[in-house]
């Protein structure tokens, strides 16, 4: 006697589920420019790494003799599988049962996604399309009552934000606790055309707020480009997959691991001759820092995160000699590249990321300060800003300064821990103080000015006077700044500074004073 038939059985649901709503249905999935939650998952994945949890999980009718006459998957599936040979957990809404929403699953596999994740402590990818929430009222006609709502499995999902990498993708119309669990990550991805998020869809938000919008209209990428809500936008499924990959790549699979190091192709001590022009002597004039970011970084390394929101901050990963860093910098074509209150949100979530999986930080400053005026005023921008300082102030991962241009204000002096040992070097286009010296001359010579015959003349004669005072060799002089460099050898210096920052971590490794949050 042996088990086989039961094994058949077992075989013949898992090719059942494998249909997932049935031919129509996963027809008109696709028709909309969709993929399946079988084909994202093999997309995404290494070759043939996907082993799958709780396949024949489903909805199922037998007749009077106990043989299966009909069986709904459940719209959830999840397992592990690699990613450039890295183990990760992967779990995805199926969309062709039930639209993704709760009244199709057994909540069950979602819980256990997490609880995998954070137990195995690998790195977790959500693919979502629907809604994940408590489903369509209807399940008031069959369950006789009401419930107070708990978020499933939201404990672990929390839990996951201090230990492992999470990766949320919205891949279709994702609404309530489906957008929530976009959010609840490190790395968010939204897909063009395809997907739109929000936290109540058209319907519900005419009926409650007497709003009659599209779906595009209401949550698509123009609304949440610059939102804050998500990180990247994906040109397609493939692209957001591919983002995924590169996100990974430069974090550890836990908290109590290293990051991971790759071999450089790069040289290490490459110094790029169009560092010593890339800073305008006038100092109002803009310069594009994205073009500064390969000339300092391994080539092919830079992978930004938000760009469209809090535009005057950049916040990326990218590697020196093949060592994972974080790097923060100012575009100065936003705002000056001054703290506004989204700028000030976005470097708090990146510096608190990186802390977190024990990334070293790289500041490239040429900050104006805190962005003045009412409508920044209006934004309590003085509060998300100090939020911002105060990440950069408990952070423990090394962190070094690199000064190009600017550092005023509160905000300038906020860009690295000054109590502590203040690694950084400046370039010889720096320029400093408690406020920008046009501006604070207007102010600390008012008096003399409104009093002068030709007050133009005066203060011109003032600027002059100060522009020697003002050469950063005056205040290296003085060891206000350590050391002023030379702008070509920034790379050889950071790739050295590296290896040291390196050194420190094993003894950092496991989850952070205080945990990160989306």
């Amino acid at each position: 006697m042996t088990w086989e038939t039961e094994i058949q059985e077992i075989r013949r649901r898992e090719e059942l589920a494998k249909q997932m709503g049935g031919e129509e249905r996963v027809a008109k999935h696709k028709s909309r420019g969709k993929l399946t939650v079988r084909d994202r998952i093999a997309s995404l994945l290494d070759d043939n790494s996907f082993h799958e949890t709780g396949a024949i999980t489903g909805k199922t009718k037998y007749n009077e003799n106990g043989e299966l006459i009909e069986f709904t998957p459940a719209n959830f599936l999840l397992g592990t599988g690699r990613i450039n040979g890295r183990k990760v957990v992967v779990g995805g809404d199926d969309f062709t049962v039930r639209g993704g929403a709760a009244d199709g699953a057994i909540m069950g596999k979602q819980i256990y996604a997490e609880r995998m994740a954070h137990d195995l402590q690998l790195p977790l990818i959500r693919l979502v399309d629907g809604t994940g929430g408590g489903g369509s009222v209807k399940f008031l006609d069959t369950a006789g009552h009401t419930y107070v709502p708990v978020n499933p499995a939201w404990d672990l999902v929390v839990a996951n934000m201090e230990r492992i990498p999470v990766v949320g993708l919205c891949l279709g119309s994702v609404a309530g606790l489906g957008a929530a669990r976009v959010a609840a990550s490190h790395f968010s991805i939204m897909v063009e055309e395809t997907a739109q998020l929000f936290v109540a869809g058209p319907p519900v938000v005419k009926y409650g707020m007497g709003q009659d919008l599209t779906k595009e209209e209401l949550g698509g990428i123009q609304v949440h480009r610059s939102s804050g809500a998500i990180d990247n936008i994906a040109s397609s499924e493939e692209d957001a997959f591919e983002q995924t990959r590169r996100f990974l790549s430069y974090l550890p699979s836990s908290v109590w691991q290293m990051p991971p190091v790759e071999k450089s192709e790069d040289n290490p001590l490459r110094r790029e001759e169009r560092l010593i022009s890339v800073i305008p002597r006038n100092r109002r004039s803009p310069y594009k820092i994205r073009e500064i970011l390969p000339m300092i970084f391994d080539a092919d390394s830079v992978f930004e995160m938000g760009r469209y929101y809090g535009g005057g901050t950049l916040t990326c990963f990218a590697r020196l000699d093949g060592y994972p860093v974080g790097v923060l910098a100012s575009d100065t074509y936003v705002n000056g590249g001054g703290m506004t209150a989204e700028s000030s949100e976005k470097i708090e979530r990146f510096v608190d990321l990186c802390q977190t999986f024990h990334l070293p930080i790289i500041n490239l400053v040429d900050q104006p300060g805190m962005v003045i005026g009412l409508p920044n005023e209006l934004k309590g921008t003085i509060r998300k800003g100090t939020r911002a300082i105060a990440a950069i102030y408990q952070t423990k991962v090394p962190m070094i300064e690199i000064i190009m241009r600017r550092a005023f204000g509160v905000g300038g002096a906020g860009m690295t821990n000054g109590h502590g040992l203040n690694l950084r070097y400046a370039w010889p286009s720096g320029d400093w103080g408690s406020l920008p010296l046009e501006g604070g001359v207007q102010v600390a010579y008012r008096r003399e000015l409104e009093a002068s015959d030709n007050p133009k003349e005066l203060l011109a004669e003032i600027l002059e006077r100060m522009e020697s005072v003002r050469s950063p060799i005056r205040t290296a002089e003085a060891f206000g700044v350590e050391e002023i460099i030379d702008p070509r050898d920034t790379r050889p210096l950071l790739c050295e500074w590296v290896k040291d920052a390196y050194a420190l971590l094993p003894q950092m490794l496991g989850p952070s004073s205080h945990g990160m949050r989306p």
